[in-house]
């Protein structure tokens, strides 16, 4: 063989070779993906559309390294988050990804940024990846890689996890509540968010008292530095279609379905809904234990004693039992019912026009109806428009309907036919 030939050989085997790799391309979209709606969130060079959790900008530990997102190993439990800077709600995301030996990583997902949420994951669910291996520590099924985290184990029989230094594929489905996790082809983990078990899951472990993990609809998705490198690459997601549906979400009987916050009193009587002041005379709540962010709500309430109390809306619940958002006015007559009041510090965002105090029926029943889509915001008292708001900050909102009790004691008001349709 002569060198020309040689080469020719070599040249050929070279190309065979790229030919062989090339439906791997790293961190691109093939024509049919993009057909399909895929979405890259790597884009192999830079850190595009990726950002510090509660921030503005990216200074947390992560650098682009040879095609790939790596995060350096500086952060903690504290910090070291990097989040996209667009939300998701259904979808379907997959990522290649490696660990350092004895290393700790995740992907979270539907996480809310809110300076009052300190860390993503006491929001965001989250695909642990850990080298089980050399990890130093013993460890829980729950903490295993591909795991829901603190939530749901994996199926073992069907788990081939890549050892660490070495690249695995996961992948994320997430559609109306439907829950799938796979690693390296297979399924490992299925569940569905939201129902009765998973809120046992959720109240009898490691997020007992962290009420709104898990809860939220939508958020942006989050890859954690915890203290050891990572790599990531080929981050890609394609969304799904959200869909409506229709609930009653007081079945007359039960507080089934809902969660009381504070002291005061909230009961069943005679097929009706009671809020009622307690010994303690401060506010208290009533709220669903899901995420309602846009829907059409109607509701019927009858003031029985002073009718201060409201609706809030894409609310959220911190520490003390103090819920966050904003309300929907329920107060005797005079002080604006149906009237849009924000808890973050602006106060009134809307008050009714002083002639519609009269559509109130005092020591009755009244209709009151809620559309929330988007920044629009319109409330109806007794079939009545009351207001018709356009905010972008409630808008960015999302979170629980709460029925309120104010605080002073002396209140009692009546719900009944407590109706919602997601939009």
């Amino acid at each position: 063989m002569n060198t020309k030939e040689f080469l020719f050989i070599v040249f050929a085997m070279v190309a065979l070779m790229s030919a062989c790799q090339g439906g791997a391309k790293q961190n691109a979209l093939t024509e049919q993906e993009k057909n399909e709606g895929w979405e890259l969130l790597f884009d192999g060079v830079t850190l595009n559309g990726w950002k510090d959790y509660n921030g503005d900008s990216l200074t947390a530990p992560w650098t682009v390294e040879d095609g790939t997102i790596r995060a350096l190993g500086d952060g903690d439990d504290a910090h070291g988050y990097i989040v996209t800077q667009k939300t998701y709600e259904n979808f379907e995301l997959v990522w290649d990804w490696k660990i350092a030996d004895a290393g700790n990583s995740g992907v979270l997902y539907h996480v809310v940024e809110n300076p009052k949420f300190k860390v993503p994951y006491i929001t965001g669910p989250e695909y642990q990846l850990i080298d089980e291996v050399n990890f130093p520590d013993p460890l829980e099924d729950w903490q295993k890689t591909a795991a829901d985290y603190a939530m749901h184990t994996t199926d073992s029989s069907k788990m081939n996890v890549n050892p660490a230094g070495e690249w695995n594929t996961s992948k994320i489905v997430f559609d109306n509540g439907h829950v799938e996790h796979w690693l390296n082809g297979e399924k490992v983990v299925e569940f569905e968010a939201w129902t009765d078990d998973w809120f046992e899951r959720k109240q009898s472990g490691k997020w007992e008292n962290a009420p709104e993990y898990g809860l939220a609809k939508k958020g942006v998705i989050c890859l954690q530095d915890h203290g050891s490198a990572a790599w990531f690459r080929n981050v890609k997601i394609k969304e799904l279609p959200r869909k409506t549906k229709e609930a009653s979400l007081f079945n007359g009987t039960d507080l089934q379905g809902w969660e009381v916050y504070g002291t005061e009193k909230w009961y069943v009587n005679d097929g009706l809904l009671v809020c009622e002041s307690g010994p303690d005379k401060q506010y208290g709540y009533l709220a669903t234990r899901e995420y309602y962010d846009d829907f059409d709500l109607t509701l019927e309430f009858k003031q029985e004693a002073d009718g201060n109390s409201g609706v809030f809306i894409r609310s959220f619940v911190e520490p003390g039992a103090i819920v966050n958002g904003w309300q929907v006015e329920v107060a005797p007559k005079g002080f604006d019912t149906g009237g849009i009041y924000e808890s973050y510090g602006r106060g009134w965002l809307v008050q009714i026009p002083d002639e519609k105090e009269n559509i109130l029926k005092e020591k009755d029943w009244n209709t009151l109806r809620i559309r929330a889509e988007g920044d629009n915001v319109k409330t109806w008292l007794n079939g009545e428009e009351m207001v018709d708001l356009t905010d972008e900050l409630v808008g960015k909102g999302q979170g629980r309907i709460a029925l309120q009790i104010h605080d002073g004691g002396g209140i009692k008001v009546l719900w009944r036919n407590i109706k919602v349709q997601t939009l």
